[in-house]
């Protein structure tokens, strides 16, 4: 293991750029952050903080440190919190309201946030804390580091969030292992276990936070950020495989590519749009199965769910781009309050908390998938019926009635589409007013985020189903063959699952094609055989 970032308070954000992880893959925070920077991480990549990073925490603290000295009176620093901000408090208080307001925020419920979700998380609340806006010290930041480095990942509920003053209930359940209280997770035990002991067994002493530092690490929207982030990058490649399933389902239904002619894609210039179609055209180039049957063809026009497969899928495309846009100015942005301007010597209270810009997004990216989804269970419908496979088996299996091969596999999809029809409805349309009227408009962008993650998480397994049994159908198109694309496809489904020859088990081969899908295996087994999709 290299050396801790946070071994002595201040050696993780020193300024001189030496790190002992600069060049092993690690992530700098305090600059700027990417949405793949975000998986990185939270796939377990080491982040450290970039140079400069600890002269501006200092200089936004010393901020701070004035303002206590001259009495002046600070929201959250001098006063009570929310509707209380105007109850006056002095500094003795200081350091018992910053852990009472830590203590009494963790109130989320719910299932845990997962351990790449809690560790973008982490290193999302250390970068805003190293751009030098929220008023903390430089130990305070460091603790997020150290938490990661040590693999101390807090139980996080996910449910409880107004998204404005930002994610409050989940980033103090984030805050509490800081402290040395909660419970975290950590390598080598199945169950959590306290915090206290946990930073012991690495060497850390709990935080003892003094004034302003408490808000600083509740107020933002690090939560819904990080959730949405890990969806979006999970939605990028998702994108990429639901052409790979639709290419099968087109060789394998006996449809066309006429449609996706660049000559008229290019008339309608939404780039997902054109994308999807390329990625169509290259998928199913060189297959025997399409050769087969284009002479003489006598279907005109394929169904909507063939022929519209670049348009819907481009339109997630378009959708996704803009959400990646909006998170990744999300990754740049100081979402604090009060806002400390260490130039002019001024703390600002303002609203840049409020999850708007994130839950809108998010909100956007769910709708886009159900769309995704939709048109991938359609698809599988259509393989499934006679009257519409052009000939193929009915359920794709021999002896119909004897087996009923891949039926219910659509009746799953169906149900994991109408589901996240109503996930997919807006979070970000409805507010409820909190704390006494004070906090009278709020974002729900966490909910939004969770939404997105739980349609993407639906669409995966919709996909893994299209893609097993267009794959079946495939081979029953023997001893034609697929494209070098599809069939590259197809080999790497035979390596997790056999074809169906009579009713089996099924629930293994579902769950490891949705693996398939999920882990990228499936998309890196085409680009590998026709280069890159797009």
């Amino acid at each position: 293991m290299p050396d801790r970032i946070g071994a002595v308070p201040e050696a993780a954000i020193n300024g001189d750029g030496r790190s002992p992880l600069a060049g092993d893959g690690s992530v700098e925070l305090g600059g700027s952050l990417s949405i793949d920077d975000v998986v990185a991480i939270a796939g377990g990549a080491p982040a450290r903080f970039g140079e400069g990073v600890a002269p501006r925490v200092r200089a936004s603290r010393a901020v701070v440190e004035r303002a206590l000295a001259s009495g002046e009176v600070v929201y959250g620093v001098t006063t009570g919190f929310g509707s209380l901000a105007d109850v006056r408090l002095s500094a003795d208080h200081s350091s018992a309201l910053q852990r009472g307001l830590i203590r009494s925020h963790a109130v989320a419920v719910g299932n845990e946030l997962s351990p790449s979700e809690v560790r973008a998380m982490l290193a999302l609340r250390a970068h805003v804390l190293a751009l030098g806006y929220s008023g903390v010290r430089v130990e305070v930041a460091d603790r997020f580091v150290e938490l990661l480095e040590h693999q101390i990942l807090p139980v996080v509920p996910e449910q409880g969030s107004l998204g404005a003053s930002g994610d409050l209930a989940p980033l103090a359940h984030l805050a509490l292992a800081a402290i040395g209280e909660g419970m975290v997770r950590v390598p080598g035990s199945a169950t959590p276990v306290p915090a206290r002991e946990a930073l012991a067994a690495s060497g850390l002493e709990p935080l003892v936070l003094e004034a302003k530092e408490g808000l600083a690490l509740i107020n933002g929207t690090q939560g819904m950020t990080a959730v949405g982030a890990l969806a979006a990058d999970r939605a990028r490649k998702l994108a990429k495989a639901a052409d790979i399933a639709a290419a099968l389902t087109i060789e394998a239904i006996l449809g066309t590519d006429q449609a996706f002619d660049p000559r008229v894609v290019g008339l309608r210039p939404h780039p997902g749009q054109q994308a999807a179609a390329r990625n169509l055209v290259r998928l199913v180039a060189g297959s025997e199965i399409l050769a087969s049957h284009r002479e003489g063809h006598h279907i005109v026009q394929d169904a909507y769910s063939i022929r519209c497969a670049p348009q819907v899928h481009g339109a997630l495309r378009d959708v996704l781009s803009q959400t990646i846009r909006t998170l990744e100015i999300e990754l740049a942005s100081v979402s604090d309050n009060p806002i400390v301007l260490p130039d002019d010597d001024e703390i600002l209270s303002c609203g840049n908390f409020h999850g708007q810009p994130v839950a809108h997004a998010c909100d956007s990216l769910a709708a886009a998938l159900v769309g995704l989804a939709s048109i991938s269970e359609r698809r599988l419908y259509r393989l499934l019926d006679p009257k519409t496979s052009n000939g193929l088996a009915p359920f794709l299996v021999g002896e119909a009635g004897v087996n009923s091969g891949f039926m219910v596999c659509q009746y799953t999809a169906a149900s994991l589409v109408s589901e996240s029809k109503s996930l997919a409805h807006p979070a970000a349309v409805d507010s409820i007013t909190s704390s006494a009227g004070q906090e009278d408009h709020v974002s729900m962008g966490m909910i939004a985020a969770r939404h997105a993650r739980e349609c993407v998480t639906n669409a995966e397994v919709v996909i893994a189903f299209e893609v097993l049994a267009a794959g079946q159908a495939c081979e029953l198109r023997a001893p034609l063959r697929s494209a070098p694309g599809t069939q590259a496809a197809l080999s790497a489904l035979r390596q997790r699952v056999a074809h169906l020859d009579e009713d089996r088990e099924l629930k293994p081969d579902v769950d490891a094609a949705i693996e398939l899908v999920r882990s990228g295996e499936l998309l890196a087994a085409v680009e590998q055989e026709i280069g890159a999709l797009e």
